[in-house]
């Protein structure tokens, strides 16, 4: 199986099953359609109007050397892999602590309803949170490295908590022959000289919520009297970022059909000094009045080639930036239960509510037809478990004949879930947005190399 596309004067084919790619010439880029379907004589009498015919017949040895060496037309070695993920019996590596289910903004395209999930404004006690420590230190077997989240909400609405739950894990991990990452998410209304001193000495990374442009921002990101927030916190992210000598960290945004022009938004960040960037297309129903429609998709697959473009020239006069959606690796990335299986929501990774429930992940929080369990009893829903385990690229149809299911893994399982009601359902939208980052990733990569 193989994909080529055209961009930025390259001809690009993506050898799909072992990854290779190949940067090929306009007459190599017209025999790869018809040559597993026509004979050399064939395609010989086809073309020779337009190319010479020991050229036509050079390309297609050249073919069928690639072919010989599973770089091109090469077999699907990974199906199998996939029927056996099942038995892998995955451990618990990850926890999404949702450390405050309150927030001190009211964004309007917010999943979390202000931070409430759909229920009530709570906090999570520090005994909570060491519950759900002492739960992933069990459940993690004999992994060693583990990640910790903390979300909200906003989580610094909360940060005597946050300290008290770092400390405790970082008392245990001696005991335990453990390595505790923490991630902390804010959108900076609270942060301070003090909390940036912290979050340095004890956060792995930091995601600092920001939309872009201040006109992009503070349409959608607002406070409750409606005032937006770009003005307060542009000054300490940048601070926080520079003390951070611009490592471990991420400024992520969202766009919707309010801002689909949304490049500009991404290099408005990099133009303010952020060198890592990520924003990412809102996801919603299409009645709402920013949500994203197939009407648009044209739109911004052209937003996302003029990005990709416009990054080329930044980084020859010195100005890259990273793109998260944009980072791609040729060769080597993650390893192969990680391209079949994605994210491991449900199984690998968890979220913990203030009151200690356990859902998939966060986007799940909030649904009680997905509640797993929760830090004192563990994983009690056993088929849901089951369910997220079973999830992977060859369990959905729509995947199998993807170019991009190797790189995005399926997709979001919430998404899905969402859009369809269905994990092993993708969003066709959502796909058609991934199909073409991908795309505009390798093109990078060919343009570097």
């Amino acid at each position: 199986m193989i994909h080529k596309y055209k961009m930025n004067h390259y001809n690009i084919v993506l050898d799909v099953n072992s990854g290779a790619i190949h940067v090929v010439d306009d007459l190599t880029y017209r025999i790869l359609d018809i040559y597993k379907y026509e004979t050399e004589e064939r395609i010989i009498q086809l073309l020779k109007g337009k190319y010479e015919e020991h050229l036509i017949s050079e390309v297609i040895a050249e073919i069928k050397q690639l072919e010989e060496k599973g770089v091109l037309f090469s077999e699907d070695q990974f199906h199998e892999v996939a029927e056996n993920l099942p038995n892998r019996n995955p451990v618990v590596k990850a926890l999404c602590l949702h450390i405050a289910h309150d927030c001190n903004l009211k964004c309007k395209y917010c999943f979390a309803e202000e931070g409430e999930y759909g229920g009530n404004r709570m906090l999570m006690s520090a005994e909570t949170g060491k519950k759900a420590i002492d739960f992933l230190i069990e459940k993690s077997a004999n992994r060693r490295n583990l990640e910790i989240d903390f979300f909200g909400g906003e989580p610094l609405m909360n940060f005597d908590a946050v300290k008290e739950i770092v400390e405790y894990a970082r008392e245990k991990e001696k005991h335990h022959n453990k390595n505790f990452r923490f991630t902390l998410t804010t959108n900076g209304i609270l942060l301070s000289d003090e909390i940036i001193d912290y979050a340095n000495k004890n956060m792995h990374n930091i995601v600092l919520s920001i939309d872009g442009r201040k006109e992009t921002n503070d349409k959608m990101r607002v406070k409750a009297g409606g005032q937006g927030c770009y003005l307060e916190i542009v000054p300490k992210y940048k601070k926080l970022v520079e003390s951070r000598n611009h490592n471990n960290y991420y400024v992520r945004g969202t766009f919707t059909r309010e801002n689909l022009d949304f490049s500009n938004d991404v290099l408005h960040l990099a133009e303010l000094g952020f060198k890592q960037i990520s924003v990412e297309p809102v996801v919603t129903s299409e009645a709402v009045s920013y949500g994203i429609t197939e009407k648009e998709l044209n739109t911004i697959y052209e937003e996302y080639e003029n990005l990709a473009t416009k990054m080329i020239d930044l980084k020859n006069q010195n100005k890259e930036f990273n793109f998260f959606h944009f980072m791609i690796d040729l060769t080597g990335g993650p390893c192969v239960s990680k391209r079949l299986a994605g994210c491991g929501a449900g199984t690998e990774y968890l979220a913990v509510t203030p009151d200690g429930q356990l859902f998939p992940c966060h986007q799940f929080v909030g649904n009680s037809e997905f509640k797993m369990g929760d830090v004192e009893t563990g994983i009690v829903n056993s088929d849901k478990w089951k369910t997220f385990d079973n999830c992977n690229v060859y369990s959905k149809s729509e995947c199998k004949e993807c170019f991009a299911k190797f790189y995005c893994s399926g997709g979001c399982a919430a998404n899905s879930y969402n859009m369809s009601g269905d994990i092993n359902k993708p969003f066709p939208l959502s796909c058609g947005l991934q199909r073409k980052r991908t795309e505009c990733a390798i093109m990078l990569k060919v343009a570097e190399m």
